[in-house]
């Protein structure tokens, strides 16, 4: 599990092997929950699941397409991140967080 930020910006990321295919799973903030799904295969389209009014694709699908381009195999990354009444700046702090994690995967 790799982790970054403090306090209610901390985000997480686990890996799990299913068989040769990869399963992430995001967390954190105030209350990690499921807001989200993305599929990604090596030269395809991710597949995204969007659950009403969540927005974490936002933020999984990057994650799920740079882990399929690094380690060249199916990839499905699900998760969510809340925090109550965010406002813009609290969002795009998230969202860089995650962006660290994309990058450490």
């Amino acid at each position: 599990m790799i982790t970054y930020g403090k306090g209610k910006y901390k985000v997480w990321l686990k890996q799990e092997r299913v068989g040769d295919d990869l399963l992430f799973i995001l967390g954190g903030g105030e209350q990690s929950h499921i807001g989200g799904m993305v599929v990604c295969e090596p030269d395809k389209t991710p597949q995204v699941i969007r659950l009403e009014h969540h927005y974490d694709y936002v933020i999984l699908e990057p994650l799920a397409q740079a882990a399929c381009q690094k380690y060249k195999k199916k990839v499905v990354v699900v998760g969510g991140i809340h925090i109550e009444n965010a406002t813009k700046e609290e969002i795009q702090h998230i969202v860089k967080n995650c962006s660290y994690l994309s990058e450490n995967l």
